[in-house]
């Protein structure tokens, strides 16, 4: 199965060159960009761990583009995503989320029905990966 969140994620995976093209439009904008990973990309997982800090004073890609690769090589087995923030209005506001790596091996979800009280039907979604403990859950 494959995860779709964030922009681009129907799309097949991005190349370099696309990442690229991506995190230039972002700093065209003069949005900041940070670099996350994870092992439970459930959707409701907003907090990521961060791979150094936001990049706010950078203005090239290829300095983006060392922190995607060298996060993908420390973390081969987890999901890197790239964020856009902008801080125009005095707050950072996520403008741009997209994946950039994936594991070899996306277990997916299941889908748990629970019947609750006055024939209530409640649906939660489980991440298979998180059947095993953090860090050993892909690979």
């Amino acid at each position: 199965m494959r995860l779709t969140q964030g922009t681009f994620s129907y799309l097949p995976d991005l190349t370099d060159a696309q990442i690229s093209a991506q995190i230039e439009y972002a700093l065209g904008k003069g949005w900041a960009l940070g670099v996350e990973y994870t092992d439970d990309p459930h959707p409701r997982n907003t907090y990521w761990e961060m791979w150094g800090l936001p990049m706010f004073d950078l203005h090239d890609a290829a300095g983006v583009m060392q922190e995607v690769t060298a996060c993908r090589a420390a973390q081969p087995q987890k999901y890197v995503r790239i964020n856009a923030f902008d801080a125009t209005r005095g707050w950072e506001t996520v403008r741009l989320s997209f994946i950039v790596h994936r594991p070899a091996d996306e277990p997916g979800f299941r889908l748990e029905r629970t019947e609750d009280r006055g024939r209530t039907i409640r649906y939660t979604l489980h991440a298979y990966a998180t059947d095993k403990p953090p860090g050993r859950r892909y690979g």
